[in-house]
């Protein structure tokens, strides 16, 4: 493939629609991500998406440092390295370690170390990777993990895990590559 982009991206300046452009600068603050810029291309999409994502961001009862696990664990199974350095970061914030954010590189490998994640996080990277990688999960683990979260919280960890994978497909199948990490050629 040559080193122009299948679809490029829209342009940084981009205004119309006013709206929906001046919505999502607010909620990334200010900034366009490329993820931004591809989703533009369909105005219903970049729409829904929006608001569908940015309730997930902004207003589930979940933990937030669960929700990040569940995404950063997404990002690293389906090879979504945007997804990855997108969600590591609000880890961290979150509450999550640097050892954590390094362990989580071998989630679904011989050498990935649960150590240094609690019960619940092993759980919910379990979840993570039985939704990802099997789409049925183990009823043992889903009972578990309502024992410990309750319904909301379970429900909320199960649509992330969902709605992240849609996004690192998203991703993948449209090559889009971190804002300071062009594609290599």
């Amino acid at each position: 493939m040559s080193n122009s982009r299948l679809i490029p991206y829209q342009p940084l300046d981009l205004s119309e629609p006013a709206d929906l452009v001046a919505e999502i600068r607010k909620r990334r603050g200010g900034q366009f991500i490329n993820l931004d810029r591809m989703l533009l291309h369909s105005e219903p999409f970049a729409r829904g998406w929006n608001i569908f994502i940015g309730n997930i961001r902004e207003k589930l009862s979940l933990d937030p440092k669960l929700r990040e696990l569940g995404m950063c664990g997404v990002a690293i199974l389906n090879g979504a390295e945007y997804e990855f350095l997108h969600h590591a970061p609000p880890f961290l914030k979150a509450g999550g370690t640097q050892e954590q954010v390094d362990a989580m590189r071998h989630l679904g490998q011989k050498k990935f170390n649960p150590d240094c994640f609690s019960d619940l996080e092993n759980d919910a990277l379990e979840l993570t990777l039985q939704m990802t990688r099997h789409i049925k999960v183990d009823p043992v683990l889903m009972e578990r993990l309502l024992n410990i979260l309750g319904s909301t919280a379970l429900v909320e960890l199960v649509g992330v895990i969902a709605s992240y994978n849609m996004v690192s497909r998203f991703l993948i199948a449209l090559d889009i590559h971190p804002e300071d990490h062009p594609p290599s050629s």
